[in-house]
């Protein structure tokens, strides 16, 4: 690992005897270890210079990928602490909703998935929140592939009636329904875009509690807010 850590502090490569010197292993102890890095794929040799390999490089994107998630998960059980809420995190890719990140509590359960979230954007908030973003083509194509279906009795009934509202969702607006996924749930979802991913946060609330729901988005935009810079930055786990 020491040498892992030299090599990359050395952006264009470095020999082995200035490894050994650096990480104080012997030289014949650095030279066995460095063949088998270069044998494992985490190192590569040119011109008896040493370089990070594939292998060290798919080790950092993958550090990378995770510290983005976990900047995720721990923004999202912030807001859920103090708002309240269940918290969601989604993104539309390749054609598809993806729900990332869900953050709940016994006491403030999420939503039960009890129809495929990817087949029902028509009858959610983070669904509907997200096809606001495509463009028309976009929406199109997901409604050929996922039509509009009846989920509850206030499920929007047809493709026309979904696409004439969400051509007049205004670009950064939130999107609320109300019991038009599940029975006794209201939700509101608030878009976020960063370059061309379309990701959306949001939460829902016994349908009891449908008065606080206006006052929890406008906490939950506070507090995206304060952490927007960081939460671009995490956007595409």
């Amino acid at each position: 690992m020491r040498l892992l850590e030299c090599v990359a502090r050395h952006a264009y490569g470095a020999p082995a005897k200035q490894l050994a010197r650096e990480t104080g292993l012997a030289l014949p102890t650095a030279y066995h270890l460095l063949r088998t890095l270069v044998h494992e794929g985490y190192l590569s040799r040119d011109k008896g210079l040493f370089f990070l390999g594939d292998a060290a490089e798919q080790l950092s994107s993958n550090g990378a990928q995770q510290k983005r998630r976990s900047t995720i998960v721990d923004a999202l059980a912030r807001w859920r602490d103090a708002i309240g809420v269940p918290v969601y995190y989604a993104v539309y890719r390749e054609g598809e909703i993806e729900v990332m990140c869900v953050s709940d509590t016994p006491g403030n359960p999420a939503v039960e998935e009890w129809a495929d979230f990817r087949e029902t954007a028509h009858a959610h908030a983070i669904g509907q929140c997200l096809l606001a973003q495509l463009d028309d083509d976009a929406r199109r194509d997901h409604l050929d592939r996922y039509p509009v279906q009846s989920i509850t009795p206030y499920t929007v009934r047809d493709n026309h009636t979904l696409l004439r509202r969400l051509e007049r969702t205004r670009r950064m607006e939130p999107v609320t329904e109300r019991q038009e996924y599940a029975l006794g749930t209201v939700c509101a979802a608030l878009p976020l875009t960063v370059g061309a991913t379309a990701a959306t946060l949001a939460i829902s609330l016994p349908a009891h509690q449908a008065d606080r729901l206006v006052s929890a988005v406008d906490q939950l935009q506070r507090e995206i807010g304060r952490l927007m810079g960081s939460l671009a930055l995490s956007i595409s786990i």
